[in-house]
């Protein structure tokens, strides 16, 4: 799944350049290629579909020139991870009735990939042999309440899902994280198709009866006119809250193989190497005087000089430059909010 826009990470993250496409870790690839990467060990690369919006079309392309065009499914609105899913499931249901499908984001970070290819495994097994809806969860480093929380019903690897929590509070998520019955959401699945599409049909009918009412145009010329009418009617919904909490036979697979969803620039403070200030910066273009535990990214090529600051955020493109501080990030969505409705689309 690569349609986001990664609006928390803005103005580094932009419509035109949305977090997936970017090099946010100066890793040296962008996240949406370490992810087809990460999944060649796994699945043969005439295998993938990528589902994005069709403004991105051609950065997937030139991100992962490998794929055929008609593996890149492009969506003609956003209408969140649900419809998303239905419509790569009933693409390769057309191709292969009896698959399995993984389901991922494209703009995740795992540090240990040999574990999470055994966890994959594990859930591609898991699958083949029970109608099963498959999380993978994340054991909980600490009480955070940016990311949604699965409980589980016993202690092993592979347990039912009691229920799903999302974005607790900060007690709460203290809570969970010392009865150790709760894991981190990570956002991926394994499924089969006719156990997702069963899913559908229970939990999403309308959504499921769209979908069906596209299947003799998929693969045809006439795919992106119907899945244009398909989308236009569709509601937007996660497959977080129009499946998976509703349903009987939802299972998570416990794993700690060095997850991240990078989801914010703390978590890319987290994870990224810092001065002997605490500071994070881009490159060594930056100097930065009596000030720590803060975040400068600014292009290469550019000279930024900072001083006396404590726990901020700077962070300076092209056009735009953001200077907050770090405990206001949350705030970053409401400035975007401000700059549109002042300036329009341009610096958004």
């Amino acid at each position: 799944m690569a349609g986001g826009v990664g609006s928390r990470f803005w103005p580094m993250s932009r419509r035109n350049m949305p977090k997936q496409f970017l090099d946010i870790l100066g890793t040296g690839k962008s996240f949406i290629r370490s992810t087809y990467e990460r999944f060649l060990p796994l699945v043969p690369k005439e295998n993938f579909l990528v589902v994005t919006n069709r403004a991105y079309r051609s950065l997937v392309m030139e991100h992962i020139p490998e794929l055929d065009p008609e593996q890149i499914l492009c969506e003609p609105i956003g209408r969140n991870t649900a419809p998303a899913i239905a419509y790569a499931a009933h693409r390769l249901r057309k191709k292969c009735a009896d698959a399995r499908m993984i389901v991922t984001p494209s703009d995740h970070l795992i540090l240990n990939e040999a574990e999470f290819q055994v966890a994959i495994n594990e859930c591609l097994e898991f699958v083949a042999d029970h109608d099963a809806l498959m999380t993978v969860g994340i054991e909980p480093s600490r009480p955070d309440t940016g990311y949604g929380y699965l409980q589980k019903s016993d202690s092993n690897v592979i347990s039912r899902v009691k229920c799903f929590t999302e974005k607790p509070a900060l007690e709460i998520a203290q809570a969970f994280v010392d009865c150790g019955e709760f894991v981190w959401n990570s956002g991926l699945f394994v499924w089969s198709i006719d156990s997702i599409m069963r899913a559908f049909e229970t939990y999403l009918p309308e959504h499921h009866a769209l979908f069906t009412s596209a299947d003799d145009a998929l693969g045809t010329e006439r795919e992106a006119e119907v899945i244009e009418q398909v989308f236009a009617e569709c509601k937007s919904i996660s497959i977080d809250y129009g499946v998976m909490e509703k349903a009987e036979n939802v299972y998570v697979r416990c794993s700690d193989f060095g997850w991240s969803d990078v989801g914010t620039w703390g978590s890319v403070y987290q994870l990224s190497q810092k001065d002997r200030n605490e500071n994070m910066l881009s490159h060594d273009g930056c100097y930065a005087y009596d000030t720590s535990k803060s975040i400068v990214s600014v292009a290469d090529g550019k000279v930024a000089v900072i001083k006396g600051l404590n726990d901020y955020i700077v962070v300076d493109t092209d056009d735009v430059l953001l200077v907050c501080p770090r405990s206001d990030e949350q705030s970053i969505k409401k400035y975007i909010d401000d700059v549109r409705f002042d300036k329009g689309e341009k610096y958004v």
